[in-house]
């Protein structure tokens, strides 16, 4: 089939949603389709659109469904569709849930959060990651912590920096933080974190491949947002065998599992600081967090990604 895949980051963004667009491209083209990547939906032919996040594509999918109603519509539904715009800007985020034929989830508590009447609809894939070629030996002189995301509200970006602050002269904790800032008021936050808090290190925006070598190298990962559609830097570090500790919020309840002793209250510093320190001084309980990352990495393989979309377009179109 020919498939338009409409995200809103631009052909040069390293946000989210175009990784996302550019990973299902590949492993829809590995399913023999054609696929069409586009920030708008500009009338070319398609048999099959899927649009990336509800309220950003608004626009592409009213046009898509108005003027081809029977060609199947998927909307994947982000973190600020779900937790944000349906609330605060209602009538186009519902309306794109309700002219789509599917809807897709990047974490499984998803239908926890939508309206009833489109949980139907709905339909789970989890974001994979490529294993880490190897693990690299930590830095000794310090128990460093990677952070590996853009700096913005929703992210609760220097969370993990607050948490350092202060602590015990013994402690070797430490924060390298990996990211763009999304504004000018998050650069100089960061900066001036930067200059004044011993323990932490922003790194702004690197390649993915730097990415990967921080998470190969960190003893640990925060993952500190307050809200998530299914964050794939938990993807990453699952499959790395990388320990996470994350804000208690259902984008990662939704990865990792309800039982996951690794949880903190999503915006206390406080919480956050006494688990660094205790994966800092519990061996026991560092391998513990490792051990159930790696056992939850089956579900963020490539193959298992691939293997969702073929789902959700065989459930549209099971002639196809």
């Amino acid at each position: 089939m020919k498939i338009s895949l409409v995200t809103p980051a631009g052909r040069q963004s390293r946000a989210g949603n175009r990784a996302t667009a550019t990973r299902w491209a590949r492993f829809l083209r590995q399913l023999g389709h054609r696929v069409h990547i586009a920030e708008t939906w500009d009338g070319r032919a398609a048999d099959l659109m899927i649009a990336l996040h509800a309220w950003r594509s608004a626009d592409s999918i009213r046009a898509f469904s108005d003027r081809h109603p029977e060609h199947p519509l998927v909307v994947t539904l982000t973190g600020t569709d779900i937790y944000r715009f349906q609330h605060s800007h209602p009538d186009p985020t519902l309306d794109s849930m309700r002219r789509a034929h599917a809807l897709i989830g990047l974490h499984d508590r998803v239908h926890e959060d939508i309206p009833a009447r489109f949980r139907d609809r709905l339909h789970t894939v989890f974001q994979s990651a490529r294993p880490l070629p190897r693990r690299l030996s930590p830095v000794k002189s310090w128990f460093d912590v990677c952070v590996a995301g853009h700096l913005r509200e929703e992210k609760d970006s220097l969370r993990a920096a607050y948490a350092v602050r202060d602590l015990p002269p013994e402690s070797r904790l430490r924060v390298i933080h990996v990211g763009k800032p999304h504004n000018t008021e998050w650069e100089q936050a960061a900066l001036a974190e930067n200059r004044d808090n011993v323990r932490f290190r922003w790194r702004g925006e690197v390649p993915q491949g730097e990415v990967r070598r921080l998470m190969a190298r960190a003893r640990l990962m925060v993952m500190s947002s307050v809200m998530e559609g299914g964050a794939n830097v938990v993807s990453e570090a699952c499959v790395a065998g990388l320990p996470v500790i994350g804000s208690d919020i259902p984008g990662n309840r939704g990865l990792l599992g309800d039982d996951y002793p690794g949880y903190y209250p999503a915006g206390e510093t406080a919480a956050l600081r006494a688990l660094l320190l205790r994966a800092e001084r519990e061996p026991a309980f560092l391998e513990d967090l490792r051990a159930r990352c790696e056992a939850r990495a089956h579900l963020f393989r490539p193959e298992a990604e691939r293997d969702g979309l073929a789902r959700v377009i065989r459930h549209l179109t099971p002639s196809a």
